[in-house]
């Protein structure tokens, strides 16, 4: 009897039977989409931002590109022979030269040349290899064997040496620098679109445009180029880094700008001979900011590369 009473105390309350019932929906609310539907850029875009590191890239690459327009317009020390070599202090945020230059207005107004050099050969390399890559891969057979054939040639040449004649030949300067890097910079730009050419041009929607006639320039650009972008996106952050380096090895070596212009490569060349004195500061402040930009653009490269994968789609 003690038992029962027990159960009887601990036995679960009554449910009500309207508890059950379904909730009425009228016709536009059982049609409604709950969770907003995403397209592919922006989809690609969201999760860029859950990568913090490439969005620490982007952001001290954004940085980069404000100071480098606005940095050498701020309020700065003029030149002063009685203060050379001065280090780092509330005065001179980055130090003077041996020439009493201050080094914080040359180290922007050498972002602008590096950052001018990365990009022009980037734009470079994007048109002659989209526009290459694509051909060659849309028209396929002998046309694309023999094309391929001249890539394979050129990519066999090395490039740091090409770059290097092309300079002696031509001379050091800002346009030669570009041009030299131009040369064989597309080849890699041009295989990326050939493969993903290759692949899309069999889809459905490019077969149906060749099916009602449709140009094959109209075809490259309505159809195989917008779903390409992402991989020539990715090889763009890939490409500036690598010109900048290119530029800045070559100014460090006496082949790249010249005085009176000033890079990251050739403050660094000019602190050599400083450097065994002890003035760390010339070569700390282009050598960081080398260092920094090559890895934001790798790391913001990596980041747009698991943006636009599509298998990572959710």
């Amino acid at each position: 009897m003690e038992l029962h009473k027990m159960n009887e105390s601990h036995r679960a309350p009554d449910i009500p039977d309207e508890w059950f019932r379904p909730k009425s929906k009228d016709a536009h609310q059982a049609e409604e989409v709950v969770r907003p539907s995403l397209s592919y850029w922006q989809d690609s875009f969201r999760r860029l931002l859950k990568n913090k590191l490439a969005v620490g890239g982007l952001l001290f690459l954004v940085f980069l590109v404000i100071m480098a327009i606005f940095g050498p317009l701020l309020p700065h020390h003029a030149e002063n022979l009685r203060k050379q070599n001065l280090p780092p202090s509330s005065d001179y945020w980055f130090g003077t030269d041996a020439f009493g230059r201050d080094v914080f207005n040359r180290t922007w107004i050498g972002a602008r040349v590096s950052l001018f050099v990365g990009a022009a050969a980037a734009l470079v390399d994007l048109v002659i290899g989209v526009a290459y890559g694509g051909f060659s891969g849309y028209k396929g057979g002998r046309t694309d064997n023999f094309m391929m054939r001249i890539i394979e040639v050129l990519y066999g040449l090395p490039y740091l040496l090409v770059v290097i004649l092309v300079m002696v030949v031509l001379g050091p300067g800002l346009f030669t620098i570009i041009a030299a890097l131009s040369i064989t910079g597309w080849i890699g730009m041009a295989r990326i679109v050939r493969g993903q050419v290759l692949q899309i041009k069999n889809y459905e929607f490019v077969l149906a445009s060749k099916t009602f006639g449709t140009k094959t320039s109209r075809i490259i650009k309505k159809n195989l180029l917008p779903n390409t972008m992402g991989p020539i996106i990715v090889q763009m952050t890939l490409t500036i880094p690598s010109a900048i380096f290119a530029e800045a090895f070559l100014s460090f070596l006496g082949l790249g700008i010249q005085p009176p212009n000033t890079s990251w490569g050739m403050m660094a060349n000019d602190a050599l001979s400083a450097i065994l004195t002890g003035n760390w500061w010339l070569l700390f402040f282009p050598a960081f900011f080398i260092s920094a930009t090559m890895f934001a653009f790798n790391v913001l490269g990596d980041g747009l590369q698991d943006a636009f994968d599509p298998k990572l789609r959710r």
